[in-house]
């Protein structure tokens, strides 16, 4: 149709009459749109009356072969902005908050820790910005919990960090004795050993591993055999390193620690001394709980022959015991019943925290420290490096003593 928009009403009107069983069609939007609007502009649209209006848009519709609500959609753009035109397609995009530096940086940081779960990394980023004041942690300092395994899910944190999982161990089973009640004081810890394998017949070395109940201060020790002779010695430097008094000492059945020399070391200390009840397999869970989430995981099951126990130890006493205590947070669980009385453990995120920091939230915590510390004391050892400063260079210390011990452990006989 030649020159369809000069039409005036009554030709428009009589045009309607007559294609009554005859359809249009537009050749493309851009036509149509353009079309409208010339004939809108043409009849003088806004100022006509209802009805003439009326018969202007059944005129558009029939041409365009539009429907009559997108006619009305395009009529109500042309009056509100005075053209009919089409709206360029703009995509929906999220602005990124968190750049390929701060994936880099999260990568970095779970390499020196090893991977801690996400509420402990949160803890550990919120701490290297706040605590001690480093400007590249602020962004992932307010990352949520959720975002931070999404972030480790992105290819850009899968090249950068890989993580392995070591195999968790197997519950043992205990003997029958009672369950100790700190009443949420600190000092009464949870003893448990781990053997570092054999090999063609030669022993490994044990790590003693204790944890206290309230606060998870940790103290790992290496003996190179599991008697009296070797394991008391490790006992008492253990113990020194808790910077409060110990007041309960609970063990599994096992012979290392139920004998009389054992037993006379903690008369000595007035230690109250325990062991697991039978078939109650979380009296001692969780120092079996941090066997395998520190010990495996930072030492590994390969062999170690056991003349490498005092090196071992050293390495515990200067580098892994400062970074479990004062720079690894734990999850402290919030306990709840149901209406059945059952009871239920939540780890929120505000409850993961050092073991330090929660010796120092204890109501009336000073009074349980040993008579030679105070906490501006401990409060400067914790000050002295940050999280992640302090896991690498553990970590570098820990690459040094495993390459000792496997270039310079003795090939033990083979037996017929």
């Amino acid at each position: 149709m030649q020159n369809a928009e000069t039409l005036n009403l009554d030709q428009i009107s009589a045009f309607l009459k007559l294609s009554e069983d005859i359809e249009f069609a537009g050749q493309s939007r851009c036509e149509i749109y353009a079309w409208v609007q010339r004939v809108l502009v043409a009849q003088e649209y806004a100022g006509q009356a209802k009805k003439q209006r009326g018969a202007v848009r059944a005129y558009l519709s029939k041409v365009t072969g539009l429907s009559v609500p997108q006619t009305a959609r395009l009529i109500g753009m042309y009056l509100e902005s005075g053209v009919v035109e089409l709206k360029p397609y703009r995509r929906h995009e999220f602005t990124r908050k968190y750049t390929a530096q701060d994936v880099a940086l999260l990568a970095e940081v779970d390499r020196a820790h090893e991977c801690l779960s996400g509420p402990a990394t949160r803890w550990i980023l919120k701490r290297e910005c706040e605590q001690y004041g480093k400007g590249e942690y602020a962004r992932l300092a307010q990352i949520s919990v959720a975002h931070l395994y999404n972030l480790r899910k992105s290819a850009s944190y899968r090249k950068q960090a890989a993580v392995f999982e070591p195999t968790r161990p197997s519950p043992v089973s205990i003997g029958e004795r009672r369950q100790p009640d700190p009443q949420g004081r600190p000092g009464f810890l949870r003893v448990d050993t781990v053997h570092q394998g054999d090999w063609e017949g030669a022993k490994g070395v044990y790590h003693i591993n204790a944890v206290d109940s309230v606060t998870q201060w940790q103290v790992v020790g290496c003996a190179s055999k599991i008697s009296e002779q070797y394991l008391i010695p490790v006992l008492q430097a253990m113990l020194h390193q808790f910077p409060f008094r110990i007041l309960g000492f609970h063990a599994d059945n096992g012979s290392e620690f139920i004998n009389r020399t054992v037993a006379g070391l903690l008369e000595k200390l007035l230690v109250e001394f325990t062991k697991s009840r039978a078939n109650r397999t979380q009296d001692n869970a969780l120092v079996e709980g941090k066997n395998g989430a520190v010990i495996r995981k930072h030492i590994g099951y390969g062999h170690i022959a056991g003349e490498h126990a005092e090196r071992l130890q050293k390495f515990y006493t200067a580098h892994l015991n400062p970074y479990l205590n004062w720079h690894r947070p734990c999850g402290f669980a919030t306990v709840s019943f149901d209406a059945r009385g059952k009871r239920k453990r939540q780890y929120k995120a505000e409850d993961y925290r050092t073991p330090y920091e929660k010796l120092k939230s204890l109501p009336e915590a000073a009074k349980y420290l040993k008579p030679e510390l105070s906490f501006v004391r401990l409060e400067q050892l914790a000050m002295q490096r940050s999280d992640t400063e302090c896991a690498r260079q553990m970590a570098l210390a820990k690459a040094k003593l495993l390459r000792f011990c496997k270039l310079e452990s003795p090939v033990p006989p083979r037996f017929p």
